[in-house]
């Protein structure tokens, strides 16, 4: 059986095209699992930031109650007014 070069070539390319489209498809899917993956890892930040607000909010009553009264008011409005904004922000 004879096959002439330019079946080869045809053949060839056709391989090349289908392993250039499988590499192109493979990353273009990893990147979507790894967006995916970045955007869960956010979300638990985000989580873990809130506590952690609500945590400083705590400490900063306790001292107030303390009567630590130099910055701490001041501390404690200026979270206060961030955590507020915040709900606000995400209501909408």
């Amino acid at each position: 059986m004879y096959v002439d070069a330019s079946t080869v070539i045809s053949i060839v390319a056709l391989l090349t095209a289908l392993y250039t489209l499988f590499k192109y498809y493979n990353k273009i899917f990893n990147w979507v699992k790894k967006q995916e993956c970045q955007d869960k890892d956010i979300q638990n930040i985000k989580k873990e930031m809130t506590l952690i607000c609500y945590c400083m909010s705590a400490t900063l009553d306790g001292l107030m109650q303390l009567n630590c009264n130099h910055s701490v008011p001041v501390a404690k409005d200026k979270l206060d007014k961030y955590i507020n904004q915040k709900a606000h922000d995400q209501e909408d």
